[in-house]
């Protein structure tokens, strides 16, 4: 008599494969619509953001006019008179500030300045080895001192306060453009009472004659 098999019978595997569920029919062959390769998420990306020099030159490192005789003569008659003044009042440390001015003022007349590096980027302003942030900038404008074209770089914090960069061969134009896309230009500076009472007495009393 032919027994009937039961389910607790039936092989393991063959019942296990029937309660697996199916594969859907309708996704395409080749691993079922799978990317071929894992999903990369956290793959870092190349950085594009890199620091670009805009514009790089030397120039002196200050406006440099050579002197003449006449300007020193000039400013030794113009110090004897003012330490004579000075003595009959008894102002003994006036006289010798007046003699240490002198003497800077000869030094810077007569030692002509080394050449500094400067540099704009993207990031910043670059004198020699001090680097200025544009953040650290406020704005700049041009002037004329010695018969060479210089342009200050004000800035926000009390020190240094103000850049100077003399432009050399540099035409003013590139350095405006360098420096718009940055900071504003300020067309008009209006003098302040030292530098309008330099111009007077440079005007009226001239250490030397200029020729044209």
């Amino acid at each position: 008599m032919a027994t009937q098999e039961s389910p607790q019978m039936r092989d393991p595997a063959e019942a296990g494969e029937k309660m697996l569920p199916k594969e859907p029919l309708d996704l395409p062959a080749g691993r079922q619509g799978l990317p071929k390769e894992p999903l990369e998420l956290n793959k870092p990306q190349a950085h594009q953001n890199t620091v670009e020099t805009i514009l790089e030159w030397s120039a002196p490192g200050r406006p440099f006019r050579k002197r003449s005789k006449q300007y020193y003569l000039t400013g030794l008659l113009i110090m004897l008179l003012i330490e004579v003044i000075l003595f009959l009042f008894s102002q003994y440390m006036l006289m010798l500030v007046v003699l240490s001015l002198l003497f800077v003022a000869f030094a810077l007349a007569s030692i002509a300045p080394s050449d500094f590096k400067y540099r704009i980027s993207s990031e910043g302003v670059t004198v020699e080895d001090h680097f200025f942030l544009w953040q650290e900038l406020y704005d700049f404008y041009f002037k004329k001192k010695e018969g060479v074209d210089v342009v200050h770089i004000r800035t926000h914090s009390f020190i240094p306060g103000e850049l100077t960069l003399t432009l050399g061969n540099i035409d003013r134009e590139h350095i405006k453009s360098a420096l718009l896309s940055y900071l504003p230009y300020r067309e008009v500076i209006r003098q302040n009472f030292m530098e309008k009472s330099g111009l007077w007495l440079e005007k009226n009393f001239p250490l030397e004659k200029t020729t044209s």
